[in-house]
């Protein structure tokens, strides 16, 4: 098959967030699977990449187009505007068989929408977890949704969610259950293969002995880090022996975050990394001693399965996507979010008691050997292009 993926950003631009990885991770599995595989995307999240714009890179096999986006200033407020996209989609968007569009309220999706329905091209829709607009810039996500996004919803072939969570999303858009394919994300086991040494991670942020309660990812008001931050201050006045990592970029929450730890006076108890590194990541799960993925809203994060293959126990919200799994595996502590109370006494639970949270690493390691892994999971998205492309 010809397939054409559509998103925002893409390798090496992994500090825009787990989209970016997701698409990048099925590109290269179908091109493994001898698929011929194009990525529509920009050049760059946080700064523009130094690479050839609005021409194919070869990247792994897959034949990338970075768009050049109108501004730089723009972009970092998730304003991408990649203006010579329309003049290449025009002319290329026949020549696919199918397309995998990566969020809908995109430019991009507006665009590669436009010319699916002109040529008659089936696509895929993969929400991500962006369909709800209670958090941050309702007005504008419903003026957006009223233009475009809603027909971006309702004219894909099939719309894929990662979990039951975002399936009831779906459906509150008034998308039809048939269409809608529940297929979780999957993860490169490979990656997990050789990890760094235990105590790198503390080495370099000077942690002693101290047990690590750790948070990874962007520093945004969904990810539940306030609800977090009192619990750990709840922790610390019964265990004085515990530091909390706040380890990711910042997503408009940092100050926010940081008048909170003011507040608790946790300002010697709690790191701050800002942006890390996959190798720097590897080694904050190897040496946390439980992974807290306290979020609200989120219907699905590789976060909690990446720090049970480095062999780190978790803790995660009920009603996130993940915790479904982490549920059905018996792989980690849930919590209610927001009981601060409860999220405190699971953390101490997991501290005091290391046999349990081996137990729950071990179950989790076989559940994701066994379901998670990329070419199982994308074995499933080919499967349903194929499906597209019948039915059209």
């Amino acid at each position: 098959m010809k397939i054409l993926h559509v998103t925002n950003f893409f390798k090496p631009s992994w500090e825009a967030g787990g989209i970016a990885r997701v698409a990048y991770e099925i590109s290269k599995n179908l091109v493994k699977e001898g698929h011929e595989v194009t990525v529509f995307t920009t050049d760059g999240f946080k700064s523009r990449l130094k690479i050839i714009k609005n021409k194919p890179v070869d990247v792994d096999g897959i034949n990338t187009y970075y768009f050049r986006n109108l501004s730089n200033y723009l972009t970092k407020r998730n304003i991408v505007i990649p203006y010579y996209l329309p003049f290449i989609a025009r002319r290329k968007i026949q020549d696919f068989d199918v397309i995998h569009i990566h969020e809908h309220r995109t430019l991009l999706a507006v665009i590669v929408h436009y010319y699916s329905k002109k040529y008659n091209i089936p696509y895929v829709l993969q929400a991500h977890g962006t369909l709800p607009n209670t958090i941050g810039k309702q007005k504008q996500k419903n003026i957006f949704d009223a233009i475009w996004g809603n027909e971006i919803l309702k004219d894909a072939s099939k719309l894929i969610s990662v979990s039951d969570t975002e399936v009831d999303q779906y459906l509150q858009m008034k998308i039809p259950s048939e269409k809608i394919y529940t297929i979780p994300n999957g993860m490169d086991t490979n990656s997990f293969c050789k990890l760094p040494a235990k105590g790198t991670f503390r080495k370099k942020y000077n942690i002693n002995e101290n047990k690590i309660v750790l948070f990874l990812g962007r520093l945004h008001e969904r990810k539940g880090i306030d609800f977090l931050i009192k619990a750990y201050a709840d922790l610390i006045k019964e265990k004085n022996d515990v530091v909390l990592v706040l380890a990711g970029s910042d997503d408009g929450y940092q100050d926010k975050t940081e008048l909170l730890i003011d507040k608790f006076n946790l300002k010697n108890n709690v790191i701050i990394t800002g942006y890390i590194d996959t190798f720097d990541k590897l080694a904050a799960y190897v040496d946390c001693d439980v992974l807290v993925y306290p979020s609200i809203l989120e219907i699905f994060g590789l976060v909690p399965f990446e720090a049970i293959m480095c062999g780190s126990p978790v803790i995660v919200t009920d009603d996130c996507g993940c915790g479904e799994l982490i549920k059905k595996a018996s792989c980690g502590c849930l919590v209610k979010y927001g009981d601060v109370t409860d999220l405190k006494n699971k953390m101490k639970l997991i501290l005091e008691n290391p046999d349990l949270g081996n137990k729950f690493v071990e179950n989790g390691q076989k559940y994701i050997t066994n379901n998670l892994t990329w070419p199982l999971i994308c074995k499933k998205i080919e499967a349903l292009y194929e499906n597209c492309i019948y039915k059209t």
